[in-house]
């Protein structure tokens, strides 16, 4: 059970990327969007919820055997994280771009109350961050999805 937990919350290894592994995470995020992106909304909303409680799940754990709070090696938070982002959004890859550049720099720079999430213990603090950078890209790109 400790490798499946482990396998989660690396991203099936994602996040053993030396450098800038969030980013390649984010990457593994795109990937499940492509496949991902034909179902039915409904069925998109509920594997995704499914996801987060999973990688709660399993970051809770690795963070123990990581021995680091937020480590790293743990990437499945953003890879739920890019797929909140792109809910409801076109497969084109402009719109695929933005929102992976949005992710990350609502990532990186954590506007509030994103930061305050990070002090919440265990997976739950891990996830909600992310979900909340998610949500951000995404409610930026349905305006811009409506201005134009």
């Amino acid at each position: 059970m400790e490798k499946i937990k482990i396998l989660i919350a690396t991203g099936f290894g994602l996040g053993y990327c030396p450098v800038i592994s969030g980013t390649v995470g984010s990457l593994g995020g795109v990937l499940l969007f492509y496949f991902f992106r034909q179902l039915p909304w409904p069925l998109y909303l509920v594997t995704v919820i499914t996801l987060f409680f999973l990688g709660m799940w399993a970051s809770d754990r690795a963070e123990v055997i990581f021995q680091k709070k937020d480590s790293g090696y743990i990437v499945i938070d953003e890879v739920v994280g890019f797929l909140v982002s792109v809910f409801l959004i076109p497969w084109q890859w402009p719109w695929i771009l933005a929102a992976f550049l949005l992710f990350r720099a609502f990532d990186i720079i954590k506007p509030y109350p994103l930061r305050r999430a990070e002090i919440l213990p265990g997976g739950i603090g891990i996830m909600l961050d992310d979900l909340g950078a998610g949500l951000y890209t995404n409610l930026i790109l349905h305006l811009i999805r409506i201005w134009l």
